[in-house]
């Protein structure tokens, strides 16, 4: 290789490197232009909708988490929720202050006669959207159980953030609620 061939590769590498450069600076460009909700709504729609815990089928990648009562969710649960003290009207009720107490919440869907709510909930730094449904259950005694998927809108991985989130709403809602030994 001559001198020449060297100096003709260097600027095909630097040429490259100036493109993607280019590429990435227009790409945050219209990020902080549009803004990290409207930015992020180019890839889908942010609320991925309602699930039937009943049929619920896992995403075959790590980027959601299931919390169900024993015997309720078709699909295997990350994390097992326990019996309330209270009706599942009451415990819909008091977890409203669990979704008070959490910054970037959005309410997608409440159905009252469902007993069925739906958040987004946006990463703190890019705005990443998740979804996440909560089903209030009423049991014997009027006592109540929750369930609740969390799922990212993009990636494939999540780095624990919706097990996260549903384990620290759950620990929200027990400061609030009794629940059965």
């Amino acid at each position: 290789m001559t001198l020449g061939d060297r100096g003709s590769s260097m600027n095909i590498w630097a040429t490259i490197g100036a493109g993607l450069a280019s590429i990435i600076a227009l790409g945050v460009a219209i990020f902080l232009v549009l803004g990290a909700e409207r930015f992020w709504r180019l890839f889908g729609d942010p609320d991925l909708g309602p699930v039937s815990f009943e049929q619920l089928e896992r995403r075959p990648t790590p980027n959601d988490s299931l919390a169900c009562p024993p015997d309720f969710c078709k699909a295997r649960a990350d994390v097992t929720t326990r019996l309330y003290r209270v009706a599942a009207h009451d415990l819909r009720l008091e977890f409203a202050k669990v979704i008070a107490s959490e910054a970037r919440v959005s309410v997608a869907e409440a159905n009252e006669a469902a007993l069925t709510d739906r958040y987004i909930q946006r990463s703190e730094h890019l705005g990443f959207p998740d979804t996440i449904v909560v089903r209030f259950l009423d049991r014997a005694d009027g006592r109540s159980a929750i369930a609740l998927y969390s799922r990212s809108q993009l990636g494939k991985g999540d780095f624990g953030v919706n097990r996260a989130r549903i384990e620290r709403w759950l620990g929200k809602l027990a400061k609030h609620v009794l629940t059965v030994d």
